[in-house]
Formats: structure tokens, C-alpha cells, sequence
């Protein structure tokens, strides 16, 4: 993979490129996505992104949403525009399998690969040029950095700056987590001076939930909650008929396990929750216990040291005994976390 710098000086041809991110995008996959998009549309490029799947509805007010192509609705118009294009932006993901359906499609595509993303581990011989930084909070933060050090920093608009904003803000905790560096600030700073309005952001992230999702939550911390003190750790374990009673819509259980790690004296925080295809895995942790290396050594999965991702093809249940399981080997580490 040659290095993003690399790349610069192709922005100022002509080209075809579709931009895509990892299968039910978040905050900061959507706003990675539809900054760069903005982006190169003021350069005069033809852009397209495409989402392997739907996105959670509180992304929807972002500016370019309705331009983005769900991959598993429009199949038929995805391929043939993945097919004419000249480069893939591949965005907020490591290695292609993260793009669910829309893998196969991008492998046999003959255009160029290029990856901006800050999780461990990327598949970079997959990619013609790129950038992967563990260090950065967000992918939102690489495309700001992206467009400044490309020379094109007059072309940050408010919309770019909306959708800038989301990712800095979603993935960062609401800048409460370490990956918070002063030039993330830095950033959100230059963001204001142009007029963005972060209140009306926030509102629109999260305070726009449903009271089937209130419900489902009330009862998820009431009846699916374990605590496992003597490992400082919380689980819990969502089952299908959960999604269906309370009417769940992607993206209603976004940010659910950050509760668990906000209870006094907890480290380790757990949600497995049973989606249609496979059980999906969430970890979070605090301090240097790792749950990048605990998620790809377990549970088929990945991304930073303190916030993962796994999957299972068991039930519920026996994944959730299988963690409990699991946790015993590392009582000795997470117990002496302070």
C-alpha cells in the first residue's frame, strides 16, 4: 500500500470513485463518509457513496443521506456504478469482510483501493494507497487531516463541517475518551470558527429516541444485565424476541454498552446481542486491558484497544456461557486494574 500522500496529486484529475464504509455505518462511518463525499464533489468530481447496509435513522438529517445507496436494496445500481468507477474510498474499516455483501463486489472491481481508517491490524496489501493510524480518535479526524494536508482546506463548508463534527463527536465518547488530543480540539475549534452549530449535532444524535427504544433499554438493564464483580466486568445478553417486542430499528442499541462501563468498579464491559445472521459482539474497556486482542482471539473480531467487536455463530446463550467462561482466564488482569 503506497502512502495516502501519494494519492494527492490525482485529486486534481478528473475521476469516478464510490466511497463506502463497514456494514450498518455509525456516526463516525457516515461522517467520514459524507465529508469526503462533499469534499470531492467541490473538486469537481463524480462521487458516490454506498452503504453495505441501512444506517441507524439518527444519521439522517446529515447533508448528502439521501444521495447515499443502500448496497442491499439497489444491489443491481451499486455493482454497475462500483463497476465504472476509477477508485473505492474505503472508510472507518480494516479489512474488506467488514463490508458484509459488498465484498466480493469491491474485490472484483478493477478500480483502486484506498484506505483511510485507524483500526489494528489493516489489510493493507488489499489497498493501492492509504493511511491507517491507531492514533487517531476517528476517521472523521483523517479526512479533516486528509483535505488540509492535501492543500484544500478553503473547501471545509459547513456541510463538510456538520459531518466532520458527528464522527469527532460519536467516536470520541463526546470527547470524554483518551483518544481526545488537543489537535481533535484543535479541529472542533477551526469547525466553530466556520459557523457550525454543534448543539443542534448533538440533539440530533441523541435525543431522538423512541420509546420502544427507552422501553428496551429499562428492560435490558433490568433482566439481561449480569455483574461479575470478583472480574470488575458487565454483560449483557440481548435475544431476538427482544428486538421484536420493542420494535428495535438499526442503530437502537448504538452506544448501550458504554452504560455498563459507567458502573462504579466495572473494567470490562459486554453486549452480545442476537441479529438475524450471527450473535454480534460488543466490548469496551477501561485502563490497558485490551479487548482488540481479546475479541480476535475469541470472538472472530476486532478494532481498538478499548472498543471491539466479535461475532459468534452459537445462540445467545451459549456464547454468553462461553464468555463467562472465557473471563476466568483473565481474572488476574482485569483485577488488578484500578
Amino acid at each position: 500500500m503506497q502512502s495516502i500522500e501519494q494519492f494527492y496529486p490525482f485529486l486534481n484529475q478528473p475521476f469516478k470513485a464510490v466511497i463506502t464504509a463497514h456494514q450498518k455505518p455509525d456516526g463516525d462511518a457516515m461522517g467520514s463518509s459524507l465529508a469526503l463525499y462533499h469534499f470531492l464533489k467541490n473538486l469537481g468530481h463524480d462521487v458516490t457513496v454506498i452503504s453495505p447496509t441501512n444506517w441507524a435513522s439518527f444519521l439522517e438529517w446529515m447533508p448528502g443521506t439521501k444521495e447515499v445507496i443502500d448496497f442491499e436494496d439497489n444491489r443491481e445500481k451499486a455493482i454497475t456504478i462500483i463497476n465504472e468507477a476509477d477508485y473505492i474510498f474505503c472508510l472507518d474499516f480494516n479489512i474488506l469482510h467488514r463490508t458484509k455483501h459488498l465484498e466480493p463486489v469491491i474485490k472484483e472491481s478493477k478500480a483502486i483501493r484506498i484506505l483511510i481508517d485507524h483500526h489494528q491490524q489493516p489489510d493493507t496489501p488489499s489497498f493501492g494507497y492509504g493511511i491507517s493510524d491507531v492514533l487517531m480518535s476517528s476517521t472523521c479526524e483523517m479526512i479533516y487531516n486528509f483535505i488540509v494536508q492535501s492543500g484544500h482546506s478553503n473547501l471545509i463548508n459547513l456541510d463538510i463541517a456538520a459531518c466532520l463534527y458527528t464522527g469527532l463527536m460519536t467516536d470520541t465518547g463526546s470527547f470524554r475518551f483518551p483518544s481526545t488530543t488537543a489537535s481533535v480540539h484543535k479541529i472542533v475549534a477551526h469547525l466553530k470558527e466556520l459557523g457550525l452549530k454543534h448543539s443542534l449535532i448533538h440533539e440530533s444524535i441523541y435525543d431522538n429516541s423512541t420509546e420502544g427504544r427507552l422501553k428496551f433499554m429499562g428492560n435490558a438493564f433490568l433482566n439481561r444485565m449480569t455483574i461479575l464483580p470478583e472480574y470488575k466486568t458487565a454483560i449483557m445478553a440481548i435475544p431476538k424476541t427482544d428486538i421484536y417486542k420493542f420494535e428495535l430499528k438499526t442503530g437502537d442499541t448504538e452506544g448501550l454498552v458504554n452504560y455498563l462501563l459507567s458502573i462504579e468498579g466495572i473494567k470490562l464491559a459486554a453486549i452480545v446481542i442476537d441479529r438475524e445472521e450471527e450473535r454480534k459482539w460488543s466490548f469496551r474497556s477501561k485502563g490497558n486491558f485490551d479487548v482488540n486482542i481479546f475479541a480476535r482471539t475469541h470472538f472472530e473480531g476486532g478494532g481498538h484497544a478499548n472498543a471491539a467487536g466479535g461475532r459468534s455463530s452459537k445462540s445467545v446463550e451459549e456464547t454468553a456461557e462461553d464468555f463467562k467462561t472465557i473471563i476466568k482466564e483473565y481474572k488476574s488482569q482485569l483485577t488488578q486494574l484500578k
